[in-house]
């Protein structure tokens, strides 16, 4: 049971680790502080997921990227593009959407099981 219920909580995380990022793309952040602020909402992501996930979303011109190099370590910010925060604004209609008839469906599991 546990290597398939790891790989299925891997495939059920992977859509909503999207979502999360996006989330806190409306300001720029770079690699690093989008780990720690995630992980301060408690939602732990590698930057080995992080950083091929952000170039992914930047091909799909979804998020952009600038590069600061005020400070000794130059950083790669990336922020929603225009285009991106109608993405996200959709995406999280989608999402509490599913997570509605999601929690219907739970719920009837729970109804069914007392039967």
């Amino acid at each position: 049971m546990g290597d398939i219920l790891h790989s299925l909580t891997t495939e059920l995380r992977r859509g909503s680790l999207t979502l999360a990022v996006l989330s806190q793309l409306k300001s720029p952040q770079y690699g690093y502080s989008l780990v720690q602020r995630l992980e301060d909402h408690g939602l732990k992501i590698d930057q080995s997921t992080l950083y091929p996930l952000l170039r992914r979303l930047e091909k799909q011109k979804v998020v952009t990227s600038s590069w600061d190099t005020s400070e000794s370590r130059p950083r790669k910010y990336y922020v929603l593009s225009l285009y991106g925060e109608e993405i996200f604004h959709e995406l999280k209609i989608q999402w509490e959407k599913t997570t509605q008839e999601l929690n219907v469906l739970l719920k009837g599991e729970e109804n069914n099981e007392d039967d």
